[in-house]
């Protein structure tokens, strides 16, 4: 008689996924931290603009949602779910650290082209972040999701656990802040400038 290895499977249903991640199955929660670790890791990356932290906040939010997977109660989609927590974890590391941006700690993934395109380009994204970093936690939370990750209003508010309306308030009164320190910053403003013409 032959034997034949068989090799774990992760369950074939969200349901099934999450009930098996709850019950500690190691190869289930694999599975959805392969699944939602590059959006987490983006949006943190975003929301931070420091690369020195980044893997340890997505390490936390993971943590973070695994134990308390339990309340989950499908109300949102996992992936929204999740980045409420990634969201919270950021919120709490920018409140207790207020953190410094520097040029080597900032760089957009993926960057190419010319390496002098590259340093006015990183020093634009710095001195973005500097702005960012003066900013109330709210305020640079809903900016960054909206103008750097690229998220809507409703998304912003059901990531953030808001209304759309504070959304749209918290993001319109970053951009106004953003946009006074690019008048009088003209790298900031060609940056800018040129992020908009790229999307």
């Amino acid at each position: 008689m032959t034997l034949t290895l068989v090799m774990p499977t992760a369950p074939a249903s969200d349901a099934e996924l999450l009930a098996a991640c709850i019950a500690g199955d190691a190869t289930a929660q694999r599975v959805v931290f392969r699944r939602e670790y590059p959006r987490v890791h983006a949006t943190v990356y975003r929301l931070l603009g420091n690369v020195r932290d980044v893997d340890d906040l997505v390490q936390d939010t993971f943590i973070a949602a695994f134990r308390a997977l339990a309340t989950y109660r499908g109300d949102a989609k996992l992936s929204t779910w999740i980045d409420r927590i990634a969201v919270r974890v950021v919120f709490h590391h920018i409140r207790a650290r207020r953190p410094t941006v520097s040029l080597e700690s900032v760089r957009e993934p993926g960057t190419t082209g010319a390496l002098e395109d590259q340093t006015h380009a990183r020093e634009g994204l710095r001195r973005l972040y500097a702005v960012l970093a003066t900013m109330s936690p709210d305020a640079r939370t809903a900016f960054a999701l909206y103008a750097i990750d690229g998220r809507s209003i409703a998304e912003v508010a059901a990531v953030t656990g808001t209304t759309t309306v504070a959304a749209k308030v918290r993001i319109w009164r970053a951009r106004r802040t953003v946009t006074r320190h690019a008048e009088a910053d003209p790298v900031l403003s060609e940056f800018l400038t040129s992020r908009q013409e790229d999307a």
